[in-house]
């Protein structure tokens, strides 16, 4: 329709919907795009496992006491499964690890240098499928960094002595952290605590 001035503005108006219209299905599009990537991530890791490097060399870590190895060197100390999990940031299969509904006292520690990790003081059933810790025995003794990988950000947690990768941290756990370190069995290793030690006294 045209004004005083002889000017149409119909087409111009038409246009303007039909782009709004046509930014609102991209928009659409986009988010129904990132619910599908997240549900293939999340259907991969409950019933398959992935990796998300093959074979990647580490940067030395040059902290005292601590483990560097080669890749080749790793493969011959740790199973296939170990060494998918905590050198090729792998993940195994929900409900499917050794400790996930492990009850006994003592220390998780690294299964690739031994080093303590979490305390089976701090370990508590989040349903997740994985070893569930609301703290580690040590701070100093993992490191935390962002994981952006299946456009997903995340916290992974890694071995500070070795650099193996253990898991991520969620801030949904309980109190008093409010943390949930979601950690995989094939990067544990479990020694259980002496019952003497346990009970705090020795018998004569």
């Amino acid at each position: 329709m045209a004004d005083g001035s002889g000017v149409d503005h119909s087409n111009s108006k038409g246009n303007t919907g039909g782009d709004e219209e046509k930014n609102a299905m991209r928009s659409s599009w986009g988010s129904l795009a990132k619910v599908i990537s997240i549900f293939v991530f999340l259907i991969l890791v409950c019933f398959g496992g992935i990796a998300v490097s093959k074979d990647k060399e580490t940067t030395p870590i040059t902290k005292p006491g601590a483990v560097n190895k080669s890749n080749s060197e790793w493969k011959k100390v740790l199973t296939p499964q170990q060494y998918h999990v905590t050198r090729e940031c792998g993940t195994e299969p929900a409900f499917s690890g050794k400790y996930y509904k492990n009850h006994e006292t003592g220390m998780y520690k690294c299964v690739a240098c031994g080093k303590p990790l979490f305390s089976s003081d701090t370990k508590y059933d989040s349903g997740s499928g994985w070893p569930s810790f609301w703290a580690p025995v040590k701070k100093d003794n993992i490191d935390e960094k962002a994981d952006k990988s299946f456009g997903i950000t995340r916290t992974e947690v890694t071995c500070s002595h070795c650099g193996s990768h253990l898991g991520h941290v969620f801030d949904d756990g309980p109190k008093p952290t409010n943390q949930r370190y979601c950690i995989n069995s094939s990067a544990l290793d479990f020694e259980k605590k002496d019952k003497k030690q346990e009970s705090g006294k020795t018998t004569k």
